[in-house]
Parts: C-alpha cells; structure tokens; sequence
C-alpha cells in the first residue's frame, strides 16, 4: 500500500506533500533526507503541543494501589493534560542537548493527532474529520515521583519534545489503534505499546477535551505512553516507530562550553 501525509522540510521550511511505497517506519535520517535531494524534515507544527497522562490501561495497572493514595485517593475521572511549549520542540533526527547534573532522561513514546482546524464540542462519531494526520512524538522528561503532577521543570527542558518525521494520513489501522508503537535504545528494543490499550482512543480523547476547550488547526494531541517507559542517559540513541507511520531517532548528547558536542 501506499502512505501519503506532508512534511516540512528543514532545508527550505515549506510543507511538502509525500507519497511513500514503503513502510515509512523503516525509514532513518539518510532516506528522508533523499526525499529534497538533502535537507531533513523539520518539526511538522506551529500549533500548541498537548500531552495526557495516564491515558493507557496497564500503566494504571502498573500504578496499582498508589492511585488510590493521598494526595488523588482516586483514579482519574477526566483527561490530565499537559503542554510541551514550543522551546521543547526538536526536529527527528535532531540531537537532544541533555542539561549539567541530570543523568536519566525518561522517554514517553505517543502517537499524536495533528488537528486540520479549529476544533470545538466534537462529538466523537465525527472527530477524525478534525484531523489533518498522525504522527510521532518522544515526550522526553526529568523522572519524577508524581504521575499527576510532574514539575515544570522536569517536562519542558529545551529541546525535549521531538516531533515527526512526517503527518501521514490516518488510514484505517491507525484511526482503528489496531497498530502498536515500539521503543529502541541503542538498537535494542525496549517497550511495546499497543494503541488498543488506550483507557481514552483518539475519538475519545477528542470529544472529551473539546468540550471546555478548542483545538486551532496545527495544534497536536499526544494519546499518551504505555507503563515501563525506558530510561536513557547522554550518548544514547532512542528510536520510536510505528508501522505505518514512521520513525522518529534522535541521540541525546552533552555539550562543552563552546557548545560542542561533549566526548
């Protein structure tokens, strides 16, 4: 079959319309960057980027009796939602700059909803005709104690939001969550999410938010990460692919104070 979606490109910033007779999540840096005759995609939004914690069934599973300790006493009744602001996008083979004094980085794979207009009190019998395409994000973050609440400061560290490579079409595998998402450090793999396992799908998750707030067209909704999230350090390199819809790779480095990569 046949994928068809758009990406911005890094080398002139201009959204490109792509049609690919492969899987794309077979595709690294060097086939992307054929697709312009050099250049990489860019990140493919301007729009505001949203997270929703504890949107997959056995990571409440895996949380188990805490849910029901203090401060929450309870399991979540409504989406909790968060924002990864523009300063965290990164492109998808972009390196990640990994700040002094944080050694652990934990990666929270999703597949996101790129919204192709303004979206409000969407039922969810029509809320994929909202939506302009799929694709990947790598929510990066400092690891933190509360699963509610995390401090700002551990989610939204410059560049700890990848983003790409591409916006593919929903095709009916995806639209159905009929499709897992697979994590790899250095090659290895390291975590398996299921979008079947989603406690909200996409429909879902739509029709509930858009209810007190509205999506602008570019905005991108993450559907939210699976239990065992991987936990990586500098001079790794973490990839996210989903068959069908892509992979996203970048490697997490230090840097000296010229701003070199660190060795």
């Amino acid at each position: 079959m046949d994928y068809s979606g758009w990406a911005r490109s890094g080398r002139d910033g201009r959204v490109h319309p792509v049609t690919l007779g492969v899987d794309p999540a077979g595709l690294g840096s060097a086939d992307w960057d054929a697709c312009w005759q050099g250049g990489l995609p860019a990140v493919p939004t301007g729009g505001c980027v949203y997270g929703v914690a504890l949107n997959h069934v056995d990571e409440l599973a895996a949380l188990g009796a805490a849910l029901g300790e203090p401060p929450y006493k309870a399991p979540p009744k409504a989406p909790i939602l968060y924002v990864k602001p523009s300063n965290t996008w990164s492109g998808p083979f972009a390196d990640i700059v990994v700040p002094d004094g944080i050694d652990t980085v934990e990666v929270g794979a999703s597949v996101a909803l790129v919204f192709g207009r303004d979206t409000t009190r969407v039922r969810a019998c029509s809320a994929w005709q909202h939506v302009e395409g799929l694709t990947l994000v790598a929510d990066l973050s400092v690891p933190s104690p509360s699963f509610y609440r995390p401090p700002v400061r551990f989610k939204c560290l410059d560049g700890f939001c990848p983003i790409g490579p591409w916006v593919v079409q929903p095709h009916a595998a995806l639209q159905s969550g009929s499709v897992t998402l697979e994590v790899r450090v250095d090659g290895s793999l390291l975590q398996s999410v299921s979008l079947h396992a989603l406690v909200r799908d996409a429909a879902k998750l739509i029709e509930d938010i858009s209810a007190f707030m509205t999506f602008r067209a570019g905005d991108v909704l993450m559907l939210g990460s699976g239990p065992g999230r991987p936990m990586v350090r500098p001079g790794q390199r973490v990839s996210v692919s989903c068959a069908g819809l892509g992979r996203l790779e970048n490697r997490l480095i230090r840097v000296d104070a010229s701003g070199s990569p660190a060795p």
